[in-house]
């Protein structure tokens, strides 16, 4: 009996520890840190303070007091729109994951709202500026042999803000971007139509081609793509093909020289 109540007392004592454990490890979670950050700023303080720091770029500055700002106020008066600026501010930032994960959640929680506009256009912004962003042009490679991935996602993004809102303020700016989008996503597909002409798949190169005379058709690339078409399928000896795709190129861009 006495050996099983020193037992018992021992699993006691492991149990207290582990909750103790349990309990220290809750406190020093880095989102509870935020509780204690500016604790002498009130809602209306933090957002003020905020603002002023985007006003001066200082965006680490900004992102601490609206983090904060959103824990400790999240059903409060600036709540949606300290989470709007909280999307720039990480872009500004070139904190592209939170950007988007932002407006991600902007959207999802507040569909309706009246500025839900906004957290589209920034998802195709940052898309946009991470695609051709200033390090991405000068440290990469060619931006029409980079890999489209965010060029196509922040097409999609604008596409669906104008779809969505078409009497935004921001779509003069984000169907100017779409502009820019189709003409690299063309290029795009010429480069890899043209890698599949040296590598001698014909036909590969001559079907990519042919997406961007179907999908891209307004672009300055179709005429090469029509070019393209032509010089594959006389290769394949697809002569009606070849002769069609001709007459097109022939007939849309008089003046083209391959």
């Amino acid at each position: 009996m006495l050996k099983r109540t020193i037992q018992n007392m021992k699993l006691s004592k492991v149990v207290i520890i582990f909750l103790f454990a349990t309990l220290a490890a809750c406190s020093s979670n880095p989102s509870d840190s935020k509780f204690e950050t500016f604790p002498e700023l009130d809602a209306r303080e933090l957002y003020e303070t905020a603002l002023d720091s985007l006003k001066n770029d200082n965006y680490q500055s900004a992102i601490q007091r609206l983090e904060a700002l959103d824990l400790r106020y999240p059903f409060g008066a600036y709540s949606h729109q300290s989470q709007l600026d909280l999307i720039y501010a990480y872009h500004k930032r070139g904190d592209t994951a939170s950007a988007l994960s932002t407006a991600d959640r902007f959207i999802r929680q507040n569909p309706r709202h009246p500025n839900v506009d906004y957290a589209y256009y920034m998802k195709g912004l940052v898309n946009f500026n991470s695609e051709v962003g200033f390090f991405s042009e000068i440290f990469s490679a060619k931006l029409s042999q980079r890999d489209a991935s965010s060029a196509r996602q922040a097409f999609e993004d604008f596409s669906e803000l104008v779809r969505r809102y078409p009497d935004s303020h921001y779509i003069p700016d984000a169907r100017q971007r779409m502009i820019f989008l189709r003409n690299r996503l063309a290029e795009y597909e010429i480069h890899v139509s043209q890698y599949y002409m040296t590598r001698e798949a014909y036909l590969a190169a001559a079907n990519r081609a042919k997406y961007v005379v179907e999908h891209y058709p307004r672009t300055p690339s179709v005429a090469k793509a029509l070019d393209i078409m032509v010089t594959a399928y006389e290769i394949l000896e697809l002569e009606e093909l070849a002769d069609k795709a001709k007459k097109v190129l022939q007939h849309n861009y008089p003046d083209y020289k391959s």
